[in-house]
């Protein structure tokens, strides 16, 4: 099965909105409204990929179950791996997670990222 789509051009109107709340992470500040469309995930559930935006703010992510690999569209954040410097990932930036990363996403504009999760 092949599924495509365009993350830009998928709407505020076509994502799902809620809290940024556990499990995903620990907001550490003020709320952190963020939207997600999930079009992908695998028969046994573990691959799942789409497109997810935050608003800025500080959290804390622990991926002990999984895993994450990232497109930024847009936007721009600041990710700090525990007892690691601080990495600027933005607009045209990819990223991974691997499963054990533990750290902070401070995001500085409202992100919008492509992202493909996985779990073992």
């Amino acid at each position: 099965m092949t599924i495509a789509f365009q993350p830009r051009q998928l709407f505020e109107g076509e994502l799902e909105e809620s809290l940024l709340a556990p499990p995903y992470a620990e907001v550490l500040g003020e709320e952190i409204p963020v939207r997600m469309a999930v079009p992908f995930t695998s028969n046994d559930s573990r691959i799942f990929s789409g497109v997810w935006e935050a608003e800025p703010g500080l959290s804390r992510w622990e991926f002990l179950e999984r895993g994450e690999v990232i497109h930024v569209l847009e936007g721009r954040m600041v990710v700090t791996e525990d007892d690691s410097e601080p990495l600027i990932i933005q607009a045209g930036s990819s990223a991974v997670f691997p499963i054990g990363w533990r750290g902070t996403w401070e995001i500085q504009e409202r992100i919008r990222k492509f992202f493909v999760m996985f779990v073992p």
